[in-house]
């Protein structure tokens, strides 16, 4: 949602980004720092004057043209796939290419796109589907600029990349601040002015414990005039055991945390060991790669800690039967696709559910894997 509003309305969704990237939810300002980038590089990309195949071939591509030369195997014409890498630069006779990087003479791709004849023209005139001139030049562009292919963008690991320049350099607190400004001055938009200090301690307290600061709060960090007021209100929060409560709950919910089993008539379990270790692994500010270690395989590791041990219930959550009827090896599968797709979600960021039944159209997820 936050990636489609971003880049459908930048000025909406720039405001949704700024909230997610000053939130101390770490997957949050992971995900709202990641568009932030890319949204910047493709741009700026497009600004001057190169083609970025992901943010504007692809799409392309994948609206004209998979349908018959895309993932679905049934549909696939010619056994030519433009999704994958090997399909897009297959060799072809008489020194073509299905695309030839340079070489925009040399590439199917581009001789079809402007063909006149209805027997070599792509898309077909009977498919509906049409490319404007503004479209074949790009594509057009795109080869001519070297046809560089790429993964999926969620796919990619978010490279660093140099803040933007901008004019007011006063404002910028940190780097993000530098992507919204230079944004904001390319649409000639000045930055709101800054909120009272009451609004400003109500968000940071909502942010950090999903909590409304109390009266004393309010009066301490008023009458706090040094330049760290805003530092030691964060600690103060921080510190405080609402923040691994709140933190948590986000958690809860990626690794279906319940305290009944789901089946039949939904009979209590009781999870909350668990639960009250994800709140002390945030209270403790748990590095983030032991936090997901230890939920998958805590218990392997040397010395086993209790609570090591205790976080592998994340691979217990799911619903449970208890029925007497039930079929052992049945549910046992169910059980083991569950946590198989939790861990995608949640760990992986990665839907994984599709592979189940067949191979997944658009993730490069098998069914026998």
């Amino acid at each position: 949602m936050v990636v489609t509003k971003i880049l459908s309305n930048f000025a909406d969704g720039i405001v949704v980004c700024v909230k997610m990237c000053r939130s101390p939810n770490f997957f949050a300002r992971m995900l709202a720092f990641a568009v932030v980038c890319i949204f910047f590089r493709s741009t700026h990309g497009a600004e001057a004057g190169e083609v970025d195949f992901n943010f504007q071939v692809r799409p392309l591509l994948s609206d004209r043209c998979f349908k018959c030369h895309g993932p679905d195997e049934k549909a696939r014409k010619k056994k030519l796939r433009l999704d994958l890498r090997e399909g897009m630069f297959r060799k072809l006779d008489d020194g073509f290419a299905v695309v030839r990087p340079g070489n925009t003479n040399k590439s199917e791709l581009i001789r079809r796109i402007f063909a006149t004849d209805p027997d070599d023209q792509m898309p077909p005139p009977d498919s509906q589907l049409k490319l404007s001139v503004v479209e074949k030049d790009l594509l057009l562009r795109w080869v001519a600029q070297g046809a560089e292919f790429k993964p999926h963008w969620s796919l990619i690991p978010v490279e660093k990349i140099s803040p933007p320049r901008m004019q007011n350099k006063s404002w910028p607190r940190n780097p993000i601040d530098k992507f919204v400004l230079a944004k904001l001055e390319a649409e000639n938009l000045s930055p709101a002015p800054a909120a009272p200090r009451e609004t400003v301690l109500r968000r940071l307290a909502f942010d950090l414990t999903g909590l409304p600061p109390t009266l004393e709060e309010l009066d301490a960090f008023l009458a706090d005039t040094s330049n760290h007021a805003y530092e030691r209100a964060v600690g103060q929060y921080l510190s405080s055991p609402a923040y691994g409560e709140w933190m948590a709950a986000d958690w809860l919910d990626l690794a279906r945390f319940a305290d009944t089993y789901g089946y039949q008539a939904d009979v209590a379990r009781d999870m909350s060991p668990w639960r009250d270790w994800v709140i002390r692994a945030f209270n403790d500010n748990l590095p983030y790669n032991q936090f997901l270690l230890w939920q998958l395989a805590g218990d392997l590791l040397p010395n086993a800690t209790r609570d090591q041990r205790l976080a592998t219930a994340f691979n217990r959550l799911h619903r449970q039967t208890n029925e007497g009827g039930s079929i052992e090896e049945e549910f046992r599968s169910e059980y083991v696709s569950d946590r198989v797709n939790t861990f995608g979600t949640a760990m992986l960021g990665f839907t994984l559910g599709c592979a189940r039944c067949h191979d997944h159209k658009y993730d490069p997820i098998k069914q026998r894997e």
